[in-house]
């Protein structure tokens, strides 16, 4: 049987401060002067100064305030520091997307002759960060299985290794990889750990606190949580924040709008409301599974029979919004089931209110050659389920007449 999430929100562990949700809701807002008690939308390119002495010491940073909205912006800043006290992060900086963080960590911190181990088991746009776009840039990359802890320490090469990169669990196979054991490894390097936290959510891991010097985000996912627009965040210490990632985003240029962080900041008040249901209702709809003849394997973090159960219970609080199962048959049967869901719908999206399945193979990993995704198991038969808010008994049924076909 699936792990049941907590149904309470506990205050952050160690302090006296207000509890997740409450941060959730109030953390880093700004008011103007009008009072407003929902967070502004503030749709700006530039801002005045007050004489140009003014302008002179903001573009020197003795003055604090906005400059251009490519830099920073109140309403971009206010998610980023909601953000910021929900991982318990030093600073963060908000981005365009999820992959535009990832691009940004590595093309800011790194340089020609550095070395970077990374998980192959990897979300396929950042398999071409590392693979493609890297090498251009004179960096090489090692390819590890996340969970050979040996793996990883035979990857290091003295002196080169600056990073080590892992998403858990793992698009789409749910692997959890020891966060904890890596980043002690990578710390014995010299190199920083970096994480993608996606699919866990920050609300059931926290990878900062597990030893993870970075933490990136595709806010498109679960923090809008309703479809509706692109969004990625770096999370890290200060240093790293405002060495690497600012100057870097400040002349590059791949800004979140500030509507789409005000989406965001709505998306973060109902996040472990939402996060919460979506897994009570994966965690049942793994179990079904788990009992139909046709499907030959289930991986759900939440599940006793998860290859890294007992890793995925000692650094998740829940086993989160994401199933993955084979159905027999191969490519074949995975579409049929595909194309016979009625209220589930086909889309590589998740994170959604509304229940998605994809076919990876086919979809979000199809530029990798089969042997290559056969190596970490994405099979033909498989097929990534991302949860949503709807009843489960109707989810469950969608799947049953689907599967009977």
């Amino acid at each position: 049987m699936a792990k049941k999430p907590p149904t309470k929100d506990k205050r952050q562990a160690g302090t006296k401060g207000p509890a997740l949700a409450t941060l959730l809701v109030h953390g880093g807002i700004l008011r103007s002067q009008f009072g407003e008690n929902a967070e502004a939308i503030f749709m700006t390119q530039s801002y005045v100064y007050d004489s140009a002495e003014q302008a002179e010491r903001r573009f020197k940073g003795e003055d604090p305030g906005f400059i251009y909205s490519r830099y920073a912006n109140p309403t971009v800043a206010m998610f980023e520091e909601r953000m910021r006290l929900l991982e318990g992060a030093e600073a963060a900086r908000a981005t365009a997307s999820g992959m535009a963080a990832v691009a940004t960590v590595f093309l800011s911190s790194l340089k020609a002759g550095d070395h970077v181990v990374s998980a192959k088991a990897l979300f396929s746009s950042c398999r071409y960060i590392i693979e493609e776009l890297l090498p251009r840039y004179g960096i090489t990359s090692t390819l590890v299985d996340g969970t050979d802890l040996d793996q990883w320490q035979d990857a290091v090469k003295k002196g080169a290794t600056k990073a080590f990169f892992l998403e858990s669990p793992t698009n789409p196979t749910l692997e959890v990889i020891d966060i904890a054991a890596v980043a002690k490894i990578a710390h014995k390097a010299g190199a920083r750990l970096i994480v993608d936290n996606v699919f866990a959510t920050p609300i059931y891991q926290q990878p900062l606190k597990l030893g993870a010097d970075v933490v990136v985000y595709s806010a498109t996912k679960h923090i809008d949580g309703q479809g509706r627009s692109l969004g990625g965040i770096i999370l890290s210490d200060r240093t790293f924040i405002m060495d690497h990632v600012h100057q870097f985003l400040r002349q590059t240029g791949p800004s979140l709008s500030p509507f789409n962080a005000w989406i965001m900041l709505k998306g973060l008040e109902t996040l472990p409301l939402r996060v919460e249901r979506q897994s009570v209702t994966a965690g049942e709809i793994a179990d079904f599974l788990a009992n139909q003849p046709k499907v030959t394997r289930v991986l759900y973090p939440g599940r006793s029979d998860h290859p890294q159960a007992a890793i995925a219970r000692r650094q998740m609080s829940g086993g989160s919004t994401l199933v993955t199962f084979e159905v027999a048959g191969g490519r074949k049967a995975a579409f049929r089931v595909c194309n016979a869901v009625k209220t589930i719908r086909i889309s590589n999206n998740l994170g959604d209110a509304k229940s998605l399945i994809c076919h990876p193979s086919t979809t979000t990993h199809h530029r990798m050659s089969e042997a290559a995704r056969l190596e970490f198991g994405i099979t033909q038969g498989m097929l990534r389920l991302s949860v949503g808010l709807e009843e489960p008994a109707d989810l469950i049924e969608d799947l049953e007449q689907a599967l009977k076909t």
